[in-house]
């Protein structure tokens, strides 16, 4: 039964996979010959020999592997570097350099296979159909991909811009082939796959020069509107940050029904928004009580009549 096994093994299959060398082909036959006329000597020296060639092999693999890797990290490098000197946005670098990476990384591992022996037409051949399967499957990653063309074509945002998409806001951080990387304001990394983003409302907040900072204060009936208005209005007029053209305003919004709503508007640089709005939030309640603006608490009046 062994011997009718070993013969089978040197047949020619139907698809080959597996292609020896020739010279390694024909030893291995000649070791089964040895084995069918009981020369075991002969056969354990052919053994030895092949087991010392594919050992060779490998090693021979292992070393274009690693030599390989380290070529595509400098390849990538230089390219990076490339696009840096020529003043390339920074989403599409970070987007060229995923994208040839992984080429070449692709290109390598056939080159790998290829010297461990296998016949990489048959082997691209499997790989073409297992991809239409997996790409049916993963149909969701191609749109992925797409989205990522899509948002480094359009440009809705870039690396640095902050941003608030699909119920996350954050700076993004990177545009990768199948997802964009936000860092929150508390420190959380944040993955949102690019078909989701390129088609939903996305709000950047980085792209505009200036931007307006609204407040909204109460205070009760009764008290000095114009005192108030020329209280905030000093304020604002004495921070540098905020802009005299266009400048701050202070309007009556609504007539609530335990207070008067003053909207208070003011423009400033985009870096300086979130400084300026905690700012002034704090310096409201401090200083307005002394102009004699009152923050009025919700109140109802029951009058109970004696019949």
């Amino acid at each position: 039964m062994i011997l009718n096994w070993l013969s089978f093994l040197i047949q020619e299959p139907a698809v080959p996979v597996m292609l020896p060398d020739s010279v390694q082909k024909a030893k291995f036959a000649e070791t089964v010959d040895k084995l069918m006329h009981l020369d075991i000597e002969q056969a354990l020296s052919n053994l030895v020999s092949q087991t010392m060639w594919i050992l060779v092999k490998i090693l021979v693999a292992l070393a274009i592997y690693f030599i390989g890797r380290w070529i595509v990290r400098r390849v990538v490098r230089l390219l990076d570097l490339a696009l840096e000197k020529r003043n390339v946005d920074v989403s599409l670098r970070s987007f060229a350099r995923n994208t040839v990476q992984a080429v070449f990384v692709i290109i390598l591992l056939m080159i790998v296979v290829q010297t461990l022996g296998v016949n990489v037409t048959s082997l691209i051949a499997i790989f073409s159909a297992a991809t239409l399967a997996i790409g049916m499957a993963l149909s969701g990653t191609a749109q992925n991909f797409a989205g990522g063309v899509m948002i480094l074509v359009m440009k809705p945002y870039r690396v640095g811009d902050f941003i608030s998409a699909q119920g996350q806001s954050g700076t993004v951080r990177e545009i990768k082939l199948f997802s964009t990387v936000i860092t929150t304001v508390d420190n959380r990394t944040i993955y949102i796959p690019n078909n989701l983003i390129s088609t939903a409302i996305i709000d950047n907040y980085s792209t505009a020069e200036l931007r307006r900072v609204d407040w909204t204060v109460n205070i009760s009936y009764g008290d000095d509107i114009e005192a108030v208005r020329a209280c905030i209005l000093a304020q604002l007029d004495d921070d540098e940050r905020v802009l005299k053209d266009p400048a701050a305003e202070v309007r009556i919004t609504t007539l609530a029904e335990s207070a008067v709503t003053l909207t208070v508007r003011a423009w400033v640089k985009n870096a300086d928004y979130w400084d300026v709005f905690f700012r002034y939030n704090e310096k409201f309640y401090t200083q307005l009580p002394d102009k004699g603006g009152h923050f009025p608490f919700p109140q109802m009046d029951v009058h109970v009549k004696n019949e």
